[in-house]
């Protein structure tokens, strides 16, 4: 379903590119990411990057003192990474739109291998890696996270979704796809709703972008708490869902067992120290999540 202004022929030919980067109060790694895009093997006259602030508690000033010559900035008043990415497509002028977030780290030739895959796919979504401090050793959630976060490709070529921090699409694509869902995880949707009207999704392993893995449980038991809560949204609240949701929070202390030879094959841990760590967060997080899957099943009403 590729059309001629997702598959641009040669140099001369280069589509222009939309960048667009939802923020909400992560100013130092905003002007990080900004940097990234800025350092693009893409020709600068042939892209934009277009931040949409979700009204940073900082304040409008605070953000474009970080965009101001670097980006077009606009407000997203509606909250939510989903919404803030629909405005900036509002405003962006690309036949080609690229996704990522404000903490994310974009390889140089990230554009140019994204949108080159665009050549032989309607939809691409391209390499995540997490990044870890350096200097100390990693705490369980970084341990956790760098075995276990962003495995995008298993998410494109096994569950036929993308994450939204890495995502190519022409923009007449994404007209007709409509905008991200709120209220639900919608990178799944967004791609499974893709898919269903005939798009073809593939991964691009050569168009790279890192994230930083978070630090804390906290962090961790936050990023689970959306994700639950947005995965059960994806279907009605009946009984049946929530039987289903409920036998699959009972298979986490199995998936404890299943999923932790990874942590030893892992090149990404540097210690065995680092690997009992990443063990800590992967009996954690599964066990944590059984009983927040609860939380989130009983909790809701019809």
């Amino acid at each position: 379903m590729n059309t001629d202004d997702s598959a641009p022929s040669g140099a001369s030919a280069r589509p222009l590119v939309s960048v667009i980067v939802p923020h909400f109060e992560d100013l130092a790694r905003l002007s990080l990411c900004l940097d990234r895009l800025q350092q693009q093997t893409w020709p600068a006259d042939r892209m934009e990057i277009i931040v949409a602030d979700n009204m940073s508690p900082s304040g409008v000033a605070a953000v474009q003192a970080v965009t101001e010559g670097r980006a077009h900035l606009v407000l997203a008043p509606d909250r939510g990474a989903g919404p803030a990415r629909n405005r900036g497509v509002e405003v962006a002028s690309g036949s080609i739109l690229a996704f990522t977030d404000a903490d994310c780290m974009p390889a140089p030739d990230w554009i140019e291998n994204g949108v080159a895959a665009l050549s032989h796919a309607d939809l691409v979504g391209g390499r995540m890696t997490v990044t870890a401090r350096q200097g100390q050793p990693m705490s369980a959630a970084e341990a956790f996270e760098t075995v276990f976060a962003f495995d995008n490709r298993r998410y494109v070529e096994k569950l036929h979704f993308t994450v939204t921090a890495n995502l190519f699409c022409p923009r007449a694509h994404f007209d007709r796809i409509g905008p991200f869902r709120v209220g639900v995880s919608e990178d799944l949707e967004w791609s499974h709703r893709a898919r269903a009207a005939g798009y073809r999704l593939s991964y691009c392993d050569a168009a790279a972008v890192a994230h930083p893995a978070r630090e804390t449980w906290d962090e961790l038991f936050r990023k689970w708490a959306r994700i639950n809560r947005e995965t059960f949204a994806l279907a009605p609240p009946t009984i049946g869902h929530r039987i289903a949701f409920l036998a699959r929070a009972w298979l986490m202390p199995l998936s404890i067992l299943a999923h932790a030879p990874r942590i030893w094959r892992s090149e990404g841990l540097r210690s065995n120290q680092e690997r009992w760590a990443a063990l800590r967060g992967l009996a954690g997080v599964r066990l944590w999540r059984m009983v927040d899957s609860h939380r989130v099943a009983l909790g809701r009403v019809d």
